[in-house]
C-alpha cells in the first residue's frame, strides 16, 4: 500500500576536494548534511559530483545519502540516489531509495522523494510503500 510523507529539511553543502582535477576542470565534489522534520525526522550525510558546462543553466549531479532517524514512527536507516540535470535551466531530478537499503523497521522500504525549494525553504514529499506490503 503506497504512502505519503512531507516535511521540511536543511542542508549544509560543504565543497570537498576531487581526487583527480584537469585543467579548464567543471567537476565538484559536495559533502552533504541534512536535517529532515514531518514525517520524516531523521539526519543524512551523503557526497555529491556535479559537472557544470559553458552553457548557462546547463549541469547535472548525482549523489548518494544515508539517512538515518524515523519516518512515521518506524526506526531506521536507507539509502537515497539523486541524479539530476539542468539543461538550459529545465530541471529533472530523480530522487530514489537504494533498493534493499533500509535497515531496522525501515527493512523492505521502496520509494521516490520529491524535493522542491518555496521562498528559501527545502520541501520533500515521499511516495513509499514497505516490500511486505506490495
Amino acid at each position: 500500500m503506497s504512502q505519503h510523507a512531507t516535511g521540511t529539511f536543511e542542508v549544509k553543502l560543504d565543497p570537498l576536494d576531487l581526487n583527480e582535477v584537469g585543467q579548464g576542470e567543471t567537476r565538484g565534489r559536495i559533502s552533504i548534511n541534512k536535517q529532515f522534520h514531518g514525517d520524516l525526522e531523521a539526519t543524512s550525510i551523503g557526497e555529491m559530483l556535479s559537472a557544470m558546462t559553458e552553457v548557462k543553466g546547463s549541469a547535472g549531479y548525482v549523489a548518494i545519502e544515508r539517512v538515518v532517524g524515523s519516518l512515521q514512527g518506524r526506526q531506521g536507516s536507507f539509502v537515497l540516489q539523486h541524479s539530476g540535470t539542468m539543461d538550459r535551466g529545465q530541471p529533472s531530478l530523480s530522487v530514489n531509495v537504494v533498493p534493499d537499503s533500509a535497515t531496522g523497521e525501515l527493512t523492505g522500504l521502496r520509494g521516490r522523494m520529491n524535493i522542491t525549494i518555496r521562498e528559501g525553504i527545502h520541501c520533500y514529499g515521499f511516495d513509499f510503500e514497505f516490500e511486505e506490503e506490495a
